[in-house]
């Protein structure tokens, strides 16, 4: 639409076309007032909790802010649609609600924290240390800008989240976690369990002849639905990425070897030394073991002399730049492998070394690294003109122009998909290798439509992925002709699990009253076999993840049934042995149990706390002004 405007206002009589129709927007705003549109609620405002209003423009910023920051983790953007399928309109809304309703119940109980104390955690904060472990302001600009964040704001925020933490921990306190659920969450996490089992697999189905023609059409019939073709579309991309667009053969020889010679070290492996030191805070005593050394005495023997523990004294395999005393770094990678230095003058102090097993290293010619070293320069350079094509992209599809057009009108590599369906596939089945996995171009596609002249998306590497919609193929019911062999593929698989079943149930009888496994085993030709240590909900022994659960729902000595995964083997087995390992006081694990305990604990507590203050301080919603920031329906 709004390229549409752009082009109908080209010419000199489309500006005055568009001034008229604006004129008249713009009067019937003034007569008519747009109140009507938000109905009995201010025009203004999100949400109302207490005497606090949540303006669209505090929401809309709140909700933009968030969106990137989980776009960032997840190193994709996060389209509306996406966000509203998640529910994190909802969700954010929640979370400002709640912070409102801590906020108005800090001013309630008059509470506050001087300038001098948000200062003090601002400067103390590790995010905003420098190289020399001292606050650095450049740095504390950088992360705070990048987050949407003037310092006025930021430190307006971290006031209130300071004290909104004040209220929640004297809320939730040090709750105490009582033994008995310490007992039940370990029981949970840490029982195992072993069995006993055979396995029943086609072997024991028999033979499952070709179903008939009448069968076959019986069970596509009631299944048609699950062997529908699915939606198909025809899409073209066109990607601006710096890989994509740079031209490495324009990149000279002389440019590239200056890359080389700056950064050589990074072209090849570095060499490795074990490396062991000790640190004489007096050179006169190095002095000294260097002599006792001389006259027949090991490294090891100054070791034990000076009561050091070996592993103090042991550097490991390292590289040279591993090494932080540069002095020492240097005579180490000087002395032959068995070899004992001279006392060295080092930073903290004099220093002896010893070179234990020395790994060579080796160094990637200029020749071996030319094509990468001039891939990444054209990348770099390329990158200031990616703009100025999306610039040209935009102006040649605001004129008319499809993607394909516009794609050979600027020399840029169109990508023609003939059919892809909303799992990435192709027609045969195949993956579709041209289409990124990042971000989510099948959703934007089947999102979109014919004609449609879509945003593009942003690549993960700072490119763009323009796509157009040049086709669809709407989903059909198929005829048993076109999936004669799937449908007979799963017609075998379902009866074979029912013959499976069958058996299994029959031989479950058997063992509970009173047929011992191993002689039910031996009259079926099957092998029992053992499996030690199971844990819910894991896989283990070669068992699937399956046979665990079943495992844990009966009791020692009881016997049960469990599927595969494929549906295509069945375990009949019994429990032979319950462990459950006592909590170790001593452990690090019972502290980590007890920690996380006390914070469900403490989330379940200030979860009820909040919920009665906002019932106590009262909320409206207006969900017309929500879904107009969030891009949702709006009742009229």
């Amino acid at each position: 639409m709004l390229r549409g405007i752009h082009k109908a206002s080209s010419t000199w009589l489309g500006k005055a076309v568009m001034g008229v129709i604006m004129g008249f927007l713009i009067l019937s705003f003034a007569i008519w007032g747009i109140g009507d549109i938000f109905r009995g609620f201010g025009a203004n405002s999100v949400a109302k909790i207490g005497g606090t209003d949540i303006s669209i423009e505090q929401f809309r910023q709140f909700y933009t802010d968030k969106l990137q920051q989980l776009g960032q983790q997840l190193r994709r953007p996060i389209t509306p649609d996406q966000a509203r399928g998640l529910g994190l309109d909802q969700r954010f809304l929640g979370q400002m609600l709640a912070e409102s309703a801590l906020d108005e119940e800090a001013r309630s109980l008059r509470l506050g924290l001087s300038d001098k104390s948000i200062a003090e955690r601002v400067m103390t904060d590790p995010n905003f240390k420098g190289l020399n472990g001292q606050f650095d302001r450049g740095r504390f600009e950088q992360i705070i800008r990048n987050a949407g964040f003037s310092e006025q704001r930021y430190v307006a925020e971290q006031r209130n989240v300071l004290l909104r933490r004040q209220i929640a921990q004297s809320v939730s306190g040090e709750l105490p976690v009582p033994q008995s659920m310490l007992d039940a969450v370990n029981r949970y996490q840490n029982e195992r369990r072993s069995i006993e089992y055979v396995v029943l697999g086609a072997a024991q189905a028999g033979n499952i002849p070709q179903p008939s023609d009448e069968e076959l059409t019986k069970y596509f019939d009631a299944r048609k639905v699950q062997f529908r073709a699915p939606e198909y579309r025809k899409v073209t991309l066109v990607s601006l990425t710096p890989a994509e667009l740079a031209k490495p053969d324009a990149i000279s020889d002389a440019d590239a070897k200056a890359v080389y010679d700056q950064r050589k070290d990074s072209f090849g492996v570095a060499e490795k030394r074990e490396v062991r030191q000790i640190v004489f805070p007096k050179a006169e005593d190095a002095a000294a073991a260097e002599e006792k050394i001389k006259k027949g005495a090991t490294f090891d023997d100054i070791v034990k002399e000076r009561g050091l523990n070996p592993a103090d004294t042991n550097l490991g395999l390292v590289t040279k730049r591993d090494i932080i005393d540069a002095a020492v770094a240097d005579a180490a990678f000087a002395l032959p492998s068995g070899q004992v230095s001279a006392p060295i003058k080092g930073t903290f102090g004099t220093v002896l070394v010893s070179v234990g097993k020395i790994e060579p290293g080796s160094q990637k010619t200029f020749e071996e690294v030319a094509p990468q070293i001039k891939q990444q320069l054209a990348e770099q350079r390329v990158r200031n003109e990616i703009n100025d094509l999306r610039d040209k992209i935009e102006d040649e599809r605001a004129g008319g122009a499809t993607l394909a057009e516009t794609a050979k009108k600027l020399n840029l590599k169109a990508t023609e998909i003939e059919a892809v369906d909303r799992s990435g596939r192709a027609m045969d089945g195949t993956p579709v290798a041209a289409i990124p996995r990042s971000p989510d171009v099948i959703g934007a596609v089947f999102g979109s439509d014919i004609g449609v002249d879509s945003e593009a998306l942003q690549l993960p590497d700072g490119g763009y992925l323009y796509y157009d919609v040049a086709a669809i193929t709407r989903s059909r019911e198929r005829t048993l002709d076109e999936v004669k062999d799937q449908v007979t593929a799963r017609w075998r698989a379902e009866e074979l699990a029912k013959r499976l079943q069958t058996t299994a149930d029959d031989m479950l009888g058997k063992v509970k009253g009173g047929m011992p496994l191993a002689q039910l085993a031996s009259e079926n030709g099957l092998q029992v076999e053992t499996v030690f240590g199971l844990q819910r909900g894991k896989a283990a022994g070669g068992l699937p993840a399956s046979v665990s659960d079943a495992a844990f729902k009966i009791a020692k000595d009881a016997f049960g049934v469990a599927d595969s995964d494929a549906g295509d083997r069945r375990y009949v087995f019994r429990v032979t042995e319950v462990s459950v390992p006592p909590i170790d006081p001593q452990a690090a694990s019972p502290d980590q149990l007890k920690a996380n305990l006390q914070s469900s604990y403490a989330d379940d507590v200030i979860g009820q706390y909040l919920a009665r203050l906002e019932a106590d301080l009262g909320v409206k919603i207006n969900q017309q002004a929500v879904n107009q920031v969030v891009g949702g329906q709006t009742n009229q």
